[in-house]
């Protein structure tokens, strides 16, 4: 891992050339993605100076991105968007995308019991409708 140095965002930090805050970033701003995925024990994740950035991970020349995916998005259309996205932070790296979990789908009402036809009452005198 190294720090960049000069003029860079404090904190921001670089594993093999790649700022894993902007790519972070940039994942979560796709549209289809709730968020970075660690894994079921923290296992996808990037450890830097006091911190560990979770869902992205760098090594062996690839970089890897798990997420979370929004209900009813298509996977291949997701997957795509990513690596569209990540071209201009991995440059000629491979990226493979990994949909950890996807979300629940949206909460539909339960259905209503049927309602029995109201009756109406006549007025005295007169049959009923």
């Amino acid at each position: 891992m190294t720090l960049p140095t000069g003029g860079s965002r404090p904190g921001c930090a670089f594993i093999d050339g790649i700022d894993i805050d902007a790519v972070a970033a940039a994942v979560r701003g796709c549209a289809g993605v709730s968020g970075l995925d660690g894994g079921q024990f923290g296992e996808v994740a990037s450890y830097l100076p006091g911190r560990k950035v979770e869902g992205i991970v760098v090594s062996g020349g690839r970089v890897r991105v798990q997420i979370r995916s929004q209900w009813a998005v298509p996977a291949p259309e997701l997957a795509a968007l990513i690596k569209a996205v990540l071209v201009p932070l991995t440059g000629h790296r491979p990226v493979d995308v990994v949909i950890g979990d996807i979300d629940d789908p949206p909460s539909t009402p339960p259905p209503r019991a049927p309602v029995p036809p109201r009756r109406s009452r006549a007025a005295p005198g007169l049959p009923p409708a």
